[in-house]
């Protein structure tokens, strides 16, 4: 599974950054970031949250066949 963040589109809310500290965390410019572009197992369930409750909708997360 792998996350992707749109920061062009990001407000800095930091809702992701709390979420899901093991992906995400904000940068010195205010907006968040992505730490850990595979997202770790134990991090699944709370990196869809992330995505799911993002008030944007910059963060994207996709699970290819060959992620283990």
């Amino acid at each position: 599974m792998t996350a992707l963040l749109d920061r062009k589109n990001c407000i800095g809310c930091g809702l992701c950054a709390y979420t899901c500290p093991e992906v995400f965390r904000m940068a010195d410019d205010g907006y968040a970031k992505i730490i850990q572009e595979r997202v770790p197992r134990e991090a699944e369930r709370t990196v869809l949250v992330a995505r799911d409750e993002c008030p944007v909708n910059v963060i994207s997360v996709s699970k290819k066949e060959n992620d283990s």
